[in-house]
């Protein structure tokens, strides 16, 4: 599967070079989204699910910053991934830590930035 996914990795990197996309997705993280089962005595029980996908990480822009700021946000990251990698997941995983996705933006059909916020003990 490791390997499914690094040649795929590779072929969309060659189409965005000769695009004239310089972007280098060379960061992986983890897309977490979370499904509920229930269990035999009815507890709904909520699993995280990870899905690695390749992603560009950025700076957070400066007017992004402070106008989250107003409204109580502290965004640490900005990752773009590819809009067909990404499901709408709540969190994503980046060396070994955990973040909130508090926004996110379509850039133009084929990208979308992930604005994110760090947890802390289960506290944002």
């Amino acid at each position: 599967m490791k390997t499914i996914l690094i040649f795929r990795q590779i072929l969309q990197l060659q189409f965005l070079w000769l695009r004239g996309d310089k972007m280098l997705y060379k960061d992986t993280i983890n897309l977490i989204s979370i499904t509920s089962t229930v269990n035999s005595m009815g507890d709904v029980i909520n699993a995280p699910v990870k899905r690695e996908v390749y992603a560009d990480k950025q700076s957070i822009r400066q007017s992004e910053f402070y106008q989250a700021a107003t409204t109580g946000l502290r965004p640490q990251f900005m990752f773009v991934v590819r809009t067909i990698d990404y499901n709408q997941e709540p969190k994503l995983e980046y060396n070994s830590k955990t973040y909130n996705i508090i926004r996110t933006y379509d850039k133009d059909g084929e990208m979308t930035e992930l604005i994110c916020q760090g947890i802390v003990n289960g506290v944002v």
